[in-house]
């Protein structure tokens, strides 16, 4: 009886310290993630992941899941976009999976941007692609996936708030099939370029 005592309670240790050394280990990993995010994101994609450059994306509040796969894409060279050749994959390339999923929850709980004015005729185009899609040319409303108010969708990703010429450049990337995602080149195949202004504009306005 008292060798089933010591043996549980040796069990109960050896779980208590793997317990303590797992939650050593994700708070390192938050650590590690947080100067990465201040010292080094940071630069371009602001300290709370609100860039102020429209050539950057804006990362606060966006999809943890969504962001750790883009990471772990740059980290894999498979996410073939120029910025994503020309920046993400040398930032990414040593990155392992529990500082990208720290990271990506970082950046998911930050503060997301407001909204921004443009030009409203071109807002009022955006919007109406956005809901309703273009049918004549097989164009899904994007609200579908990114969501009525765009702050996306289970693995989809956040648009509102981001800025204009980053999601038009994206779209094209998505069209020309430089960013190989089947969806997304279906989707932008059937819109002018026009129409992806229009649309850009609707989602950086948005709050």
């Amino acid at each position: 009886m008292r060798n089933g005592r010591v043996t549980g309670l040796a069990l109960v240790l050896a779980l208590a310290a793997s317990v303590a050394m797992a939650d050593d280990t994700d708070n390192i990993a938050h650590a590690t993630a947080r100067r990465l995010a201040v010292g080094v994101c940071g630069t371009c994609h602001g300290t709370h992941g609100v860039s102020e450059l429209p050539k950057f994306p804006r990362l606060a509040g966006q999809n943890a899941n969504y962001l750790a796969v883009q990471l772990k894409a740059f980290r894999s060279q498979t996410r073939g976009d120029p910025d994503a050749i020309g920046y993400m994959w040398g930032m990414a390339g040593n990155l392992e999976d529990g500082t990208i999923d720290a990271l990506a929850q970082y950046y998911s709980v930050q503060t997301a941007a407001g909204g921004q004015a443009g030009d409203p005729a071109l807002i009022a185009r955006g919007k109406t692609i956005y809901q309703q899609g273009l049918e004549s040319v097989g164009v899904p409303a994007c609200a579908a996936c990114h969501g009525p108010d765009a702050h996306g969708m289970g693995d989809f990703p956040r648009l509102a708030g981001q800025h204009a010429q980053y999601v038009l450049k994206q779209l094209s990337s998505f069209q020309s099939n430089m960013r190989n995602v089947a969806v997304m080149h279906g989707v932008a195949q059937g819109l002018k370029r026009e129409e992806m202004s229009a649309v850009a504009a609707f989602l950086e306005a948005q709050p």
